[in-house]
């Protein structure tokens, strides 16, 4: 069985060095690979070799740009209604435009999943 916790202790005394011999490009490829993790490459090779989760800074960046796009539905689904609620049966069908609130909040639901599955799948 493998171990994908993280330990729950506090801090821990590091004093035992692995050396990994690698090249230059292997070098820079580990350190930007470390940098997208937000992890130091010390840190970012323990965590590889010891086959805990690695989570991407990029992932949870994209994560925040989906709660914004999902506030931005909710905004544009609220304002919809309002005019709805004045407008009633003027320009478009009213079945036609209930039919719009249901794909906003469809649409809500999957940007809301997707971000799940981002913040859950990989910790």
């Amino acid at each position: 069985m493998i171990d994908t916790e993280l330990p729950k202790t506090k801090a821990r005394r590091r004093g035992k060095p692995i050396e990994v011999w690698v090249n230059d490009e292997e070098k820079t490829r580990i350190t930007a690979r470390a940098e997208q993790c937000g992890m130091s490459r010390s840190g970012y090779l323990r965590a590889v070799g010891l086959n805990y989760p690695i989570r991407s800074v990029v992932d949870l960046t994209a994560v925040a740009d989906l709660v914004k796009v999902n506030g931005d539905l909710g905004r544009v689904a609220g304002l919809l209604k309002l005019w709805l609620s004045e407008k009633r049966g003027r320009g478009e069908r009213v079945l036609e435009v209930d039919a719009m609130m249901l794909e906003f909040r469809g649409l809500q639901g999957e940007v809301r999943s997707i971000m799940s599955k981002i913040v859950y799948e990989r910790s």
